[in-house]
């Protein structure tokens, strides 16, 4: 094998040992890509859970009544009348 091209063969390694998918660039990129995952998952995490304890308390052999009062209220857009409603600025509709 003539020199040159053994030469081109381990530049074309090194360069793809260094720059490749899974090389040392590669491999920050999907160390970056896992701690994002992982973050995400954690909030989605957290966000079933939330979930899965506002189901449990809607359930019939589970009702509690302020869940029940809560979506009512939320569904019918009323309030109580000892309540006070707090309107933030950007959400639902602009007049």
């Amino acid at each position: 094998m003539p020199p040159l091209v053994a030469g081109l063969l381990v530049a074309y390694f090194a360069f793809h040992a260094l720059n490749g998918e899974l090389g040392l660039v590669g491999k920050a990129r999907l160390d970056h890509r896992y701690a994002k995952l992982e973050v995400e998952y954690a909030a989605l995490k957290r966000e079933r859970e939330e979930l899965m304890r506002r189901v449990v308390l809607l359930r019939p052999e589970s009702l509690d009544p302020d869940m029940i009062d809560e979506r009512a209220r939320a569904n019918l857009n009323v309030v109580h009348p000892n309540e006070l409603a707090i309107l933030r600025p950007g959400r639902g509709r602009e007049n």
